[in-house]
This record gives C-alpha cells, sequence and structure tokens, in this order.
C-alpha cells in the first residue's frame, strides 16, 4: 500500500521489513476537549495517515528512522523520553514501553520506518496515528494480542505517561475504529464507541492555518488543570458531577461567582459543548444537515470565547468559510491554538472556492494554507 515506507525501510535497514501497519489520523467533528473531561465527541478517521515498517534484530537494539529526519539508535534497555531533534521517537517508544509493560515479551530489539502523508500541527492528531500503527506492528511482530479498544488505549497509555500530553481517548479511538463514510461516536465517561453514517454528498475540507501547535509546548495541559479545577468546585456543591461533562449548564451559570470567570468560561464550554454533541447525534438521525452545521459554527465559537483555544488565524478560516454558501458549517479541530480548521460542505464546494478562501487568508495572514479534501475513511490496520 505504501511501498516508499518499505523503500525507506530496505535503504537504511538493508533488509525486507517483516509486518507494516497503517492507521489514520483523524477529523474531531464536534467535541471539543470533551474527551478528558468525560463526554461524547464524534470524529472521522481520514485516508491519510502514517504507515510503519518493522521486524525484529538480534541484539537489545532498537533502530528508527523517519521519512523526516536520520536515523536514531536506542537501547531496549534505556527506553526513556527523549527532547531535541530525537523526540518524534517518543511516539514509537513509548508504545514499546506500554506494551511491554502489558506483558509483551520482547527479547530482542526492532527495526522501525516511519512515513507519513499526514500534515504534522495540523491539529489531525498524526500522532495518535504513529501510535496506533507502531501498536499494531509491534503487537504483530512480538506475538502481543487485544482488540480495537486495546490498541486505542495503548496509545493514549503512551501519550499520557510517556510523551506527556494529557489528551482523552478520542484521537486514538477515532484512529483505531474508524471506517469508511462514518463517524466514530465516543462516550468517554463509558469509552463506548460506535458509528453513524456521514450524510450523503457531503464533504470534509481541511484548511491548514501553518501557524504550527505543540501541544506539549501549548496550553493544552492548562486547559486540562482548568477543566478539572472547575469540576472540583462544582462537585464540592453537587457530588453526583463526576465529571464536568456531567454538570449542565444551569449547574455552571448558577455557580459562576465560586468558579471565578476563567472557569467559568472553561466549564460552559465543555458543558455546552456536550449538548452540542448530543445535538449533532439528533440532527444526523433526521437527516437536517443544516442544523449540524449550526452547532460546527457554535462550537468554534465557544472556542474562541470561552476555550479560548482559538488564535486570528483559524477564526479568519472559519470566518471564510461560513460566508461560501455551500458550506453547512466551520470550526476548529484538534486541540487549538493553531493548526487547522474543518469545513462540512455540499458537493457545490470545490476548488475554486477553496483556492478564493487560500487566497483571502494569505491577503489577511501572509501564510499560505495547505487545503486537504478528504473523506472518511478505515481505521488501523496490519498492511502484511
Amino acid at each position: 500500500m505504501n511501498p516508499t515506507t518499505t523503500q525507506l525501510f530496505k535503504d537504511t535497514f538493508q533488509s525486507e521489513p517483516t509486518h507494516l501497519a497503517f492507521a489514520p489520523g483523524r477529523i474531531e467533528f464536534i467535541g471539543n476537549h470533551t474527551d478528558y473531561n468525560g463526554g461524547l465527541v464524534m470524529g472521522a478517521a481520514v485516508t491519510e495517515g502514517i504507515t510503519v515498517a518493522v521486524s525484529l534484530r538480534a541484539d537489545r537494539k532498537i533502530a528508527l528512522v523517519s521519512d523526516a529526519g536520520s536515523e536514531v539508535d536506542l537501547s531496549l534497555d534505556a527506553m526513556t523520553p527523549v527532547s531535541g531533534l530525537a523526540s518524534w521517537t517518543n511516539y514509537p517508544i513509548g508504545v514499546a514501553v506500554v506494551l511491554r509493560d502489558l506483558g509483551m515479551e520482547m527479547p530482542t530489539g526492532f527495526n522501525i520506518a516511519v512515513t507519513s502523508n499526514l500534515p504534522a500541527g495540523a491539529g489531525m492528531s498524526s500522532s495518535a496515528a504513529f501510535e496506533l500503527a507502531t501498536a499494531k506492528a509491534l503487537a504483530a511482530l512480538y506475538g502481543y494480542e487485544t482488540d480495537t479498544a486495546g490498541f486505542a488505549r495503548i496509545g493514549r497509555k503512551a501519550e499520557n505517561e510517556f510523551v506527556g500530553v494529557p489528551c482523552g481517548i478520542l484521537d486514538q479511538g477515532v484512529s483505531a475504529f474508524g471506517k469508511a463514510d462514518q463517524l466514530v461516536r465516543i462516550d468517554c465517561a463509558t469509552e463506548t464507541f460506535s458509528t453513524i453514517p456521514m450524510p450523503a454528498n457531503t464533504h470534509f475540507w481541511i484548511f491548514n492555518s501553518n501557524k504550527k501547535h505543540s501541544l506539549v509546548d501549548s496550553h493544552y495541559a492548562d486547559r486540562h488543570k482548568e477543566c478539572h479545577e472547575a469540576r472540583d468546585v462544582i462537585q464540592a456543591k453537587y457530588p453526583e458531577v463526576g465529571t464536568l461533562s456531567e454538570a449542565d449548564e444551569a449547574k455552571v451559570r448558577e455557580m459562576e461567582s465560586e468558579l471565578g470567570d476563567v472557569r467559568f468560561r472553561r466549564a460552559l464550554h465543555i458543558v455546552t459543548e456536550n449538548a452540542r454533541v448530543q445535538a449533532v447525534e439528533a440532527a444526523l438521525a433526521a437527516g437536517d444537515i443544516d442544523a449540524v452545521g449550526v452547532s460546527l459554527s457554535a462550537s468554534h465559537e465557544s472556542s474562541r470565547v470561552n476555550f479560548e483555544n482559538s488564535i486570528p488565524e483559524l477564526d479568519t478560516l472559519v470566518d471564510l468559510l461560513k460566508a461560501q454558501p455551500t458550506v453547512y458549517g466551520a470550526r476548529l479541530t484538534g486541540g487549538g491554538f493553531g493548526g487547522a480548521v474543518m469545513a462540512l460542505t455540499g458537493p457545490g464546494f470545490g476548488e475554486a472556492q477553496a483556492a478564493e478562501i487560500a487566497a483571502a487568508y494569505q491577503a489577511a495572514h501572509g501564510l499560505e494554507t495547505t487545503v486537504i479534501h478528504t473523506q472518511a475513511g478505515e481505521g488501523a490496520k496490519l498492511l502484511s
């Protein structure tokens, strides 16, 4: 499926890989930052993603190479996070550590080559795709078995505990459970996964702002902390509220003074976003695509005002897209603080409209936008 991965492996290690795996990036359709707050989210796996090739070694060494960097050599006996130019290796090594801790025996090391056709830093979760592809490949290589949800949890655990990003299950869950022409719905409180058909004749357009973000270095951890502090304040009065998403807008507004301005707005975003996910699910069931679009655009506005994880470049793209008659709705997708905007469009939106938006965006910000027209695709899988 991806001969460039095999070729990179052969060029680097002078041998054939024994296993290949692919995992897709994802679009966060609706449910911004609700995952680690025990809420509902919807996403779609895309057709673009990351492919890894692996084989066993005879020694205790791990050798890694990517299409974006040089070879990195590590020891199987010293799998610890690294910084600097080699920090990209934290994703596959983190997965290896989680698998080892789950009981996967690794008597010898491995070679791994990775290629990607997914833009890094665009809010499409190249990190989760890397984790899931690695987990699939290493599990096959060393004979470890788990189910689809198990692979998603392996990826999340690696990102939480090894990479150091306190993400929820959205990214890994969508990458694992993706289906063609389907949205993945996750109830993060119970980690229940299901799929919902995409509306007919609708399209995903992704506009990368090319303002790169890094969740490790951004305010993501701050938002995580603020949300959990808000939950604790609400929980003191309403002990039945186990997660922030279990609160509702009335409770949050009632406790505005106790929460203070910042925590109030963070909490308001989460509870209204959770309600928007439910509204989108109902609208999809009723075939009301216009109502879906209204919720998508309202989601972005809440991200901009209450969660403050948008930036002017993303706001410009959303405003330009909303002005197009064949765009149902648009919003930032992913963690925010840079990255990309997703638009749900009808078939009348095409390359001409995308080029018009790209030109207006460049005039406003002096940046080019990378445009991706994609569709919902399959989840993580072994290729051989």
